[in-house]
């Protein structure tokens, strides 16, 4: 590949909202753009996307960006969401509206695969878990109910590789998108053996191959025209969300982590090994690199920021009130505890539960809202700390998301943790590691450490870490305790 300086728009196909964000060569950002997606919720946990609609928000965030730079960008680059399933035909046009990552509709099938071995079968020969918005019950699924709309498709995969195939003509999928339930990371493909044990190796043919680590592909005829870019642009697909912010939040040394506090918690620690205990529990995966010797260990928890939404709703707040509650509320939220699980869906790391729910407990006409709200912080604080101590973190922690917006449940976030947290000033991480991965991919890699030197860091406060150490061992006993009953 020839060196290009030119800018680099990089692509976040989020679940909510796409962004767009065109990045200089020492990673300054020039102009961003952001439109909202539609989730389609219907009864029985089914939540959907339009592929339409998603490529047409790619295509307005694209165009307003590239429209402020002066010459075309040098690339294009992609990330986005993980998980799902995104059944196109040979030609990328969807056989059936897209199922997102949140669909719950599989969740009794996950539940009976826990239960007969299926998943720790899989677990062993991948290091994946699995939960029902992911390929193995939702392929599943579609067998039993809808094998018409199986025997229509041509592809098996997830959002970045759908835009990407419709952009360059490319069927292709990055190997950190192939990873969960399938791929054995330490190979980069497919176990039969995983196949088998789901009973869906009939549609494995579906299932692209993973590219090779830094793969270009080039910006056809039809993705040019809805782009408004030129034909033959180089394109990077991937890899997905979740790498993608650990690269852009500057996570480089095995043992770093990041924290993402988005819609849900991911947590993720780099390393240099694959190595799992077989007997251990099996949930989240190793999600591949660009590096080929590096690998993630992702437990990307279905908590988050929409558990603090629903909280402030039910006491009739909003966002903009989250500092000023947690301000009134101290840290241990006056003995109210709360357990997070409000998906329909379920957990899925560090633990998968399909039944899991939600709980407060310790509340009395003594304690008010502010004490609600952030017992449930705190509650999605000590998950965090579940799924790091899990995934092995050792060095520094970085964290990005919506969340990290709020000073006060950082500051929560760092006191249960008991290391500090360092959040990065460029809020778009994943179209910046997205970045990152285009530039090594036309031969013209980046300083990263210029590239990470805006942050702001956020310690965990001295008076408050016996409290925390308290409520996370409780927070854990309680968990243990629910899952008993879950699980009947």
């Amino acid at each position: 590949m020839t060196e290009t300086a030119g800018a680099i728009i990089g692509v976040d196909i989020g679940t909510s909202v796409t962004k767009a964000v065109a990045f200089d060569r020492d990673g300054n950002r020039l102009h961003a753009a952001a439109r909202r997606s539609t989730l389609l919720h219907e009864p029985g946990g089914v939540v959907e996307q339009d592929l339409e609609e998603v490529l047409a928000g790619v295509a307005e965030v694209v165009r307003e960006v590239a429209a402020a730079l002066p010459a075309p960008p040098a690339a294009l680059a992609l990330t986005g969401q993980g998980d799902g399933l995104w059944l196109r035909d040979a030609e990328g046009r969807p056989v059936r509206r897209m199922i997102s990552w949140m669909d719950g509709r599989a969740a009794s099938l996950v539940g009976r695969w826990q239960r007969d071995g299926t998943v720790a079968e899989v677990f062993r020969h991948t290091g994946s878990g699995m939960f029902p918005g992911c390929h193995a019950p939702l392929l599943a699924w579609l067998r039993e109910h809808e094998p018409e709309t199986l025997e229509r498709a041509a592809v098996a995969g997830y959002c970045v590789d759908a835009v990407a195939q419709r952009l360059t003509g490319t069927v292709s999928v990055d190997a950190s998108d192939a990873t969960l339930p399938f791929l054995d990371p330490a190979t980069r493909e497919y176990s039969p053996a995983a196949l088998a044990a789901c009973g869906i190796a009939d549609p494995a043919h579906l299932l692209p191959a993973p590219a090779a680590p830094r793969a270009v592909l080039s910006l056809g005829r039809e993705g040019a025209a809805l782009l408004g870019l030129p034909a033959g642009l180089p394109v990077t697909s991937g890899p997905y969300d979740l790498p993608a912010c650990a690269i852009g939040s500057g996570v480089r040394e095995t043992g770093d982590g990041l924290l993402t506090v988005g819609t849900t918690l991911a947590c993720q620690v780099l390393t240099d090994r694959t190595d799992r205990d077989p007997d251990g529990e099996p949930a989240g995966m190793w999600l591949c690199t660009p590096e080929t010797d590096r690998w993630l260990r992702a437990l990307p928890a279905m908590v988050g920021t929409a558990g603090i939404d629903w909280a402030l709703g039910v006491v009739g707040a909003s966002t903009d009130d989250l500092d000023t509650l947690l301000d009134k509320s101290p840290a241990g939220a006056r003995g109210v505890v709360a357990l997070p699980f409000l998906s329909e869906a379920g957990e899925r790391a560090p633990f998968v539960a399909p039944a899991a729910r939600a709980s407060f407990e310790g509340m009395s006409l003594a304690h008010d809202r502010a004490d609600l709200v952030r017992a449930m912080c705190e509650a999605v604080g000590y998950a965090a700390r579940h799924c790091l101590e899990t995934a092995g973190l050792s060095r520094t922690l970085a964290a990005c998301g919506g969340g990290t917006r709020s000073q006060g449940w950082m500051r929560a976030f760092a006191g249960i943790l008991g290391r500090p947290v360092r959040v990065p000033a460029e809020t778009e991480v994943g179209a910046k590691g997205a970045a990152v991965v285009a530039r090594a991919a036309l031969g013209d890699p980046v300083d990263e450490e210029r590239w990470h030197t805006g942050y702001r860091l956020v310690e965990p406060e001295e008076a408050d870490r016996d409290r925390y150490e308290r409520g996370y061992a409780e927070y854990r006993g309680r968990v243990s305790a629910a899952r008993v009953r879950w699980e009947g």
